[in-house]
């Protein structure tokens, strides 16, 4: 594994968990019952994005560990994924 997939791997999970995360928690304005004049009522009132980068982050580092290390020293090689026979 090159640096290069390495880094395109982390940023792929990173943006991932970060789509997945920043719903989570939300309330809007319309729930909230206090809309702010200019702003769609869904706007989110805290969305918290510092607090939620953190935690996908840590939450990458922990899952992006490991996948390098699968991929670079695991048992799994792309011959053993040949299922047609082509490359032997």
């Amino acid at each position: 594994m090159t640096i290069t997939a390495a880094l395109v791997l982390f940023a792929v999970l990173w943006f991932m968990l970060l789509f997945m995360a920043l719903p989570l928690g939300q309330r809007s304005q319309e729930e909230d019952g206090e809309r702010v004049a200019g702003t769609p009522a869904s706007a989110p009132i805290n969305p918290m994005i510092g607090k939620k980068m953190f935690w996908v982050t840590v939450v990458t580092i922990c899952l992006w560990v490991p996948l390098c290390l699968f991929i670079v020293y695991g048992p799994v090689t792309i011959a053993d994924l040949d299922f047609y026979g082509r490359n032997r």
